[in-house]
């Protein structure tokens, strides 16, 4: 693949330069965050590779590439809730992406049904952690945005323990 990626030649070109060079970790990874464009809401938490950065550039819609499925993966190929990209930024050591998007059809982009992949809370303080073991979580969404059944169907669940 012919890269668009800039070679990492010193700090001062990566933090201050105007070319793009990005920093993949040890397993070609760089993680991205993705919210909504119009409230910014967090939506999901990610990684991309360099295949999947280049399709999203090229595109201007939400590529990933899935770890726990070991391949690229178009957000919305299969369920339909494709992430149109408004805006895709870098920090300033270009080691992490964030994206804002806007999402098709019910603006869901959780496998799980809700509309963020951050639809539960962590309790702080120390009560939380001496009075509570496990610690309980408390959902921060009350409904499902849709039925990951009837999207998914017989679809693998990309979660694994």
């Amino acid at each position: 693949m012919t890269t668009l990626f800039a070679d990492r030649t010193c700090v001062e070109a990566v933090e201050e330069g105007t070319s793009l060079a990005p920093k993949f970790n040890q397993a070609g990874l760089i993680p991205v965050v993705t919210t909504d464009a119009q409230t910014g809401e967090l939506l999901m938490h990610a990684y991309m590779n360099q295949a999947a950065l280049v399709k999203t550039i090229e595109t201007g819609e939400a590529h990933y590439y899935s770890r726990s499925r070991q391949t690229l993966w178009h957000k919305g190929a299969t369920s339909g809730l494709i992430q149109y990209v408004q805006q895709l930024l870098i920090d300033d050591d270009q080691d992490c992406l964030w994206m804002r998007v806007t999402v098709a059809d019910s603006g869901a982009s959780c496998h799980v049904g809700y509309r963020s992949c951050f639809y539960r809370q962590i309790p702080l303080g120390t009560e939380a952690v001496r009075e509570n073991y496990p610690i309980t979580l408390t959902f921060t969404e009350t409904a499902k945005t849709f039925d990951p059944q009837l999207i998914y169907g017989d679809t693998p669940n990309p979660t694994q323990l």
